[in-house]
């Protein structure tokens, strides 16, 4: 029977971050999972999640606020028990409508980088400081995307330069943390059909695009969630500051 351990995913009511926690329960896991606004998603994600016999309990809190971290983070620690392992899936994360960096704003800037970046190096540095309460190690794993290579140039060239960040974070944390048995990677999803395009305001964005993908098809939350796991499982024990691209090629 698989070892207890706690399992803290931000962004955790929709998309990725669901199938992640959809995937990962079973008896023995206890769930953390932040959600921002959509507190009906997280409550049928948890829901689910306990039909499979995993302990969940719901942190809200509005990443848009970097302030709000350390809330969670203490609501966390009261939650986790110190006796057992915790990973983290620092996957929450935005987009906005389609734009030219001409039609950026300050506004509209601060806000990506504000969820994207500050508060998910926040969120990791909370879960380090679990991780060091229990003293056996764990492992992170950033949600990054495709786009920090690709530019997206006339398209979102914010959220790609937020998320080229966060590729340098995990490298850098990576090294930071090695020595500790703390292991760090990312995730860097392609086209995956998942409603974060409809909160950009093109709904069906990742279908049309899908013939610019070597597979021709978009991916899913479930095998960007796949890709995530393992990461976080026994089997990637040796794997740390690695960048995995689940793009279809792209």
């Amino acid at each position: 029977m698989p070892e207890p351990r706690t399992l803290f995913v931000t962004g955790g009511s929709s998309g990725i971050g669901a199938a992640v926690v959809r995937m990962a329960a079973r008896p023995g896991l206890t769930v953390l999972l932040h959600y921002g606004g959509n507190r009906d998603g997280a409550a049928q994600v948890a829901e689910e999640a306990r039909a499979k016999g995993a302990e969940v309990h719901l942190l809200q809190a509005d990443l848009a606020d970097p302030d709000s971290v350390a809330p969670m983070i203490a609501e966390a620690a009261a939650l986790a028990d110190p006796d057992l392992p915790l990973d983290l899936v620092n996957n929450a994360g935005v987009v906005d409508a389609t734009a030219t960096i001409m039609e950026m704003t300050p506004a509209r800037l601060t806000r990506m980088f504000a969820i994207n970046v500050v508060s998910a190096i926040l969120v990791a540095r909370g879960a380090v400081e679990l991780m060091r309460r229990h003293g056996a190690g764990g492992a992170i794993v950033n949600t990054s995307s495709v786009a920090a290579r690709l530019g997206s140039g006339n398209q979102f060239l914010d959220y790609a330069a937020s998320k080229g960040a966060i590729d340098s974070f995990t490298l850098g944390l990576a090294d930071e943390l090695a020595a500790e048995g703390i292991r760090v990677n990312a995730v860097r999803p392609g086209l995956i059909d998942t409603d974060i395009h409809g909160k950009g305001g093109e709904p069906d964005r990742a279908r049309r695009l899908a013939h610019n993908v070597p597979m021709k098809r978009t991916g899913s939350a479930e095998e960007v969630a796949s890709a995530i796991l393992w990461l976080l499982s026994d089997g990637a024990s040796y794997v740390t500051r690695t960048l995995v691209d689940v793009a279809g090629g792209r």
